[in-house]
């Protein structure tokens, strides 16, 4: 769905509550630039010529802070395990780089040759952003335009001109002024309750000029708050207006200047306010009367205590959790996702990584997922749309697209934003399922040192690797990490019989899920990781339907054999006919993602492939 600047207020209620919906959100950005290859790689290599992590974050902030993000695409995906799918909602926004003339900020930014050239071979519309982009604001910025507002209105605190004493022009004006000022104050009547400064030559029936100069302004402004502190300057078009101080009126002044602000730095942040809904910021300034629209921005009827009510609800649900990100190829993304919502860059890699894991507990790489089990991962096959069309052979997890953003059903436009961002959700998906299911993670979780805050645990596959069905961890201790968005929790079949299941595609056929079993976990994570059977192999894309369960069930459990028995012995008696009546069919079971709290994600989460440096990733937190 395009997500126009005209059309973003009225939409943004729906955006917030995908947003407090989604199991993670994926996004994807589309710059002005990039580091350039072609600049002087500062000295200090190791390994082979490779740079440190230090050096390419230094290397990519520097761009950051030169260039633009045009393009914002984010995914949410929703999920739904009662139905066994995910429901993804992927938006796109042009990022319009224009800010309001009258907070005093400025933003400077470049474009790169190269890129531009890229965009446009991908028919990027360059002029997209300016006219159809969202507007957006920084907290670094917006802490900026409040400061400046704050000393407009403290005309205490404005600087006064010094006049020169050869500026003879200027100190005859101040004169002329002082002149009509005493005057004025020292009539006897109160009518005028007013004094206007003109140009000397301005009641002439010859008078051409257009009214007083800004310089002309000042000085005025700068005479009266020094020599006459009981009257007040009003600036008026062409000229100054001059009334007695009234602390009611100045008051009122304030206030309404204020309000008018607020309301101008509430449009100018835009699409921050998806960041911090993410991060569980505060958005209290947001006005619940934009929920009074349709999305087109028409006024609708509603009932404005219900509406508020039902915000301040999605406030504290977004509060409550923190949003999984996502990315393919993060590390830059990141980096100038942060200096574009959020203001300068930390100096040092290490404060960058304790900061975003401050702000979002759990980051996905996509690229990470997909190279972390090769043993070159710079050589390794991991652009975002082979991995989509490779993981699209998958039948499962199912991956549904909400019917109000049909777009990328039938369009594929490579290289645009909020696409890349919805290929990075279904590779996500796709991708850790396979992964849980062949184990690989399991012998590499146990070598990790034990965490004392751990708050994930070992995703136990009672029921084998037919993801999604295994009894969820009983919860992290008291006083762990920041809750994120997980699935909801499932009722344990209580069944210890070996399971039937669903496997993916393996990526090692040498390896199987039995193989990988630990005998070391800790007794606060024990759970089972065993597999199918040893000797037995199912098909890369078979599984256990409803059908294949009742069939393993004993006589005494088959359904249909109890309602025939049922049917066959009207003489028992009501308790026995009711007991039977209680056995059912098992309820469906589906092929989900691993769990954000298991162990799965110690081993794949919070960590960024890096190429090309010495340490090969960036670990978060």
């Amino acid at each position: 769905m395009d997500v126009k600047g005209i059309t973003f207020q009225p939409q943004l209620p729906a955006l917030l509550e995908a947003i407090a919906d989604s199991h993670f959100v994926a996004i994807d950005l589309e710059l002005s630039g990039i580091q350039s290859r072609y600049s002087n790689k500062p000295a200090g290599f190791i390994d082979g010529g490779k740079q440190t992590l230090q050096q390419r974050y230094e290397e990519t902030k520097e761009a950051a802070e030169k260039y633009q993000v045009l393009q914002i695409g984010i995914t949410c995906v929703k999920e739904d395990r009662d139905r066994g799918v995910y429901i993804a909602r992927p938006y796109n926004f042009f990022l319009n780089p224009i800010l309001e003339e009258r907070l005093d900020i400025e933003r400077i930014f470049s474009y790169q040759s190269g890129a531009v050239e890229f965009l446009l071979s991908h028919r990027f519309r360059m002029e997209a952003p300016f006219l159809e982009g969202v507007p957006y604001l920084s907290r670094e910025e917006e802490a900026l335009a409040r400061q400046l507002a704050l000393a407009r209105l403290d005309k205490a605190r404005v600087a006064d001109i010094r006049i020169q004493s050869e500026d003879h022009e200027s100190l005859a004006f101040v004169q002329r002024v002082r002149e009509e000022v005493n005057e004025w104050k020292s009539r006897t009547t109160s009518y005028p309750d007013f004094l206007n400064i003109a140009p000397a030559r301005h009641a002439l029936s010859a008078f051409t000029e257009r009214g007083l100069n800004n310089y002309e302004k000042r000085l005025v402004h700068q005479l009266i708050r020094a020599e006459y502190p009981d009257l007040v300057t009003i600036s008026r078009p062409g000229f100054i207006q001059i009334v007695p101080f009234d602390q009611q009126r100045e008051d009122a002044v304030k206030a309404t200047k204020m309000r008018v602000f607020e309301e101008k730095v509430m449009r100018q942040i835009g699409l921050r306010w998806l960041v911090e809904a993410m991060v569980g910021g505060e958005l209290g300034a947001i006005d619940p009367r934009i929920f009074a629209r349709s999305p087109t921005g028409q006024p609708i009827f509603v009932d404005l205590e219900v509406i508020t009510r039902q915000f301040h609800d999605l406030q504290h649900r977004l509060r409550q959790t923190r949003t999984v990100l996502v990315g393919h190829n993060l590390f830059m993304d990141l980096i100038n996702f942060y200096k574009c919502f959020f203001g300068q860059l930390p100096d040092r890699v290490e404060d960058f990584q304790s900061i975003m894991n401050q702000l979002f507990p759990m980051i996905i790489d996509t690229k990470y997922l997909a190279t972390h089990n090769s043993s070159n991962a710079t050589h390794a096959r991991s652009s975002l749309e082979e991995l989509d069309e490779e993981l699209n052979q998958l039948p499962v997890p199912v991956i549904e697209t909400h019917f109000e953003h049909p777009k990328y059903i039938t369009a594929q436009p490579a290289h645009e934003a909020g696409f890349d961002s919805f290929l990075t959700a279904k590779v996500l998906i796709r991708l850790s399922a396979k992964l849980e299911a062949t184990g690989h993670y399991v012998d590499e979780y146990v070598a990790m040192p034990p965490c004392e805050d751990d708050a994930y645990h070992t995703a136990p596959e009672e029921g084998g690797v037919l993801l999604g069905t295994a009894i969820p961890p009983s919860g992290p201790k008291s006083g762990s990490k920041k809750k994120i968005r997980g699935p909801k929790s499932q009722k344990n079949s209580g069944s210890d019989t070996e399971s039937q299941g669903v496997s993916v595609m393996d990526i090692d056929e040498n390896v199987s899920p039995s193989a990988r079993k630990s005998q070391n976990l800790s007794k606060m994570r024990k759970s089972k990781l065993g597999g199918s059977t040893k000797g037995s192999k199912q098909s890369i894309f078979s599984h256990a339907g409803r059908f294949d369960l009742l069939g393993d069930l004993s006589s005494e459990e088959d359904p249909a054999l109890v309602n025939m028995t049922a049917v066959s012995e009207a003489a028992q008696t009501d308790t026995q006919q009711h007991e039977l009546r209680q056995v059912s069919p098992p309820a469906p079971t589906f092929t989900m993602m691993p769990p954000f709290d298991s162990d799965f994600w110690r081993v794949y989460g919070n960590k960024l492939r890096v190429n090309g440096t010495a340490e090969g990733i960036c670990v978060l937190g």
